[in-house]
């Protein structure tokens, strides 16, 4: 239920900025840091002034584990997807699961939920622990002992979710998204926090890219439901991968997806079904090279379960044979959150945290910052996967780490994004050693999901066992 806000509640304050484009060039040019910033000199309920005056627009920022709590589950259907940043989502990347509203939403969910119970994702792990079996055997031979943890894992994932949601071999693909992906997102955000915008059908040198980036993205998934309609099957053989079922339910009786909603649906699950493990995997090698005693500690637990370097392959039920590994996991991904803001609009006036929020307002939430907030996380920047041991998450508010977003609108892949980051991890770490080859952070930035601006590269040294 929404609050009904009241007059005497204070306005957000604002976060300083220029005088005439507000907070405009910071948001462009170092997102993070600026809503870091932000909470630090202003609170957990913030405004940001984006544009000259008259002319630009105000965006609220929600740090608190309570107001995102209100924003994403207890509130939820008081704030809706109709800010201007996911419009533009939407235009570039379709109405997918990930952008779409009501009546669509429900729809489309109803007909992907039955690839995602847990039932049918466990049964996904030989061929995570398959494809990361492979890739260990390419580092055997990587040039100079060393890897670049960002691409690899990129394209690992994306090799995952080939495989099992789609039934086919997506390398071919890794290429198509990597030229197409980054700048379609850095075009999405820049067209967001715009305040004028030239219209999408003139032909500008930035619309041109654009349709031309996602011209390429989607004749991808084009040839993915082209794939399916000539009869192949999943990575089972069972012809019931997510593409296949899109497909037949075209002709379902409650209702169909034309040619253009199979493709919004396959482009949105093979972007998002990779992001969140990739940059979950390639954080995690890079913490556990730059941190002596986590990896011994993580690679001592693997070797437990699994046996070491000529061990066995992992399974779905050694997930809870592997508490260490899944704390590494989730730490990994409290430091680096695939998605770093999650933004909505207040339908009607509320408070929150004892501050205002009008009707209309763009509001966000932010994994990146809530992640961390000194009342929840004691010297948040340091990498310590003993946060979540089940004391400490139980002491902690429910919202003071939501990589997966929360409420309806929860990840529907988060069970398979843990499965295959905690197996792929005790593989690799079952196979190599790691060590870290440079001191410096990865540079970061952020769209829609989380940006690696620069290499992540990481010394592999193969076990002998």
């Amino acid at each position: 239920m929404t609050v009904t806000t009241t007059r005497s509640a204070p306005r957000a304050p604002v976060v300083a900025g220029a005088p005439l484009l507000g907070s405009l060039a910071d948001l462009l040019r170092d997102p993070l840091a600026t809503y870091l910033r932000a909470r630090r000199e202003c609170g957990d309920v913030v405004r940001f002034r984006i544009g000259p005056p008259g002319l630009g627009q105000e965006l609220h920022g929600v740090f608190s584990p309570e107001g995102v709590q209100r924003v994403l589950a207890t509130e939820a259907s008081g704030y809706r997807k109709d800010t201007p940043f996911y419009q533009e989502v939407r235009e570039q990347l379709g109405n997918g699961l990930l952008t779409s509203q009501d009546a669509d939403y429900l729809r489309q969910r109803r007909l992907v939920q039955p690839l995602f119970t847990r039932h049918r994702v466990n049964g996904y792990a030989e061929e995570v622990a398959a494809e990361a079996t492979a890739l260990a055997e390419s580092w055997r031979t990587a040039p100079g002992g060393s890897v670049e943890l960002v691409g690899e894992m990129r394209r690992f994932a994306l090799r995952v979710v080939g495989r099992i949601l789609f039934g086919m071999d997506t390398e071919q693909a890794v290429a198509v998204i990597e030229r197409n992906l980054p700048p379609l997102q850095a075009h999405a955000l820049k067209r967001g926090l715009a305040p004028v915008k030239t219209p999408r059908t003139w032909p500008t040198p930035a619309n041109r890219r654009a349709a031309r980036y996602r011209a390429e993205l989607f004749g991808l998934c084009d040839r993915i439901i082209e794939s399916r309609r000539d009869g192949g099957t999943g990575a089972a053989g069972s012809g019931d991968d997510l593409a296949t079922l899109l497909v037949r339910a075209e002709t379902a009786e409650d209702g169909r997806f034309g040619p253009t909603e199979l493709r919004e649906q396959v482009l949105v699950f093979l972007l998002a079904g990779h992001e969140t493990t990739a940059t979950a995997l390639a954080f995690a090698l890079h913490l556990l090279a730059r941190h002596p005693e986590e990896r011994r500690r993580a690679r001592d637990e693997v070797d437990r379960v699994l046996g070491g370097p000529g061990g066995r392959a992992p399974t779905a039920e050694d997930m809870e044979a592997l508490p260490y590994l899944t704390m590494v996991v989730k730490e990994s991904m409290r430091l680096y959150p695939s998605a770093p803001i999650i933004g909505r609009r207040a339908v009607t006036g509320t408070e929150i945290d004892g501050i205002r929020i009008p009707a209309g307002a763009d509001v966000f939430v932010s994994p990146w910052v809530t992640h961390r907030h000194p009342d929840h996380w004691a010297d948040p920047e340091r990498f310590d996967p003993e946060r979540f041991t089940p004391e400490a998450e139980a002491a902690r508010p429910r919202y003071a780490w939501f990589p997966f977003g929360g409420g309806p609108r929860a990840c529907i892949g988060q069970h398979l994004s843990m499965l295959e980051s905690v197996l792929a991890l005790a593989v690799l770490l079952q196979r190599h050693d790691f060590e870290a080859t440079e001191d410096s952070d990865v540079p970061l930035g952020a769209a829609i999901t989380l940006i690696a601006k620069g290499p992540a590269w990481c010394g592999v040294a193969p076990r002998v066992g």
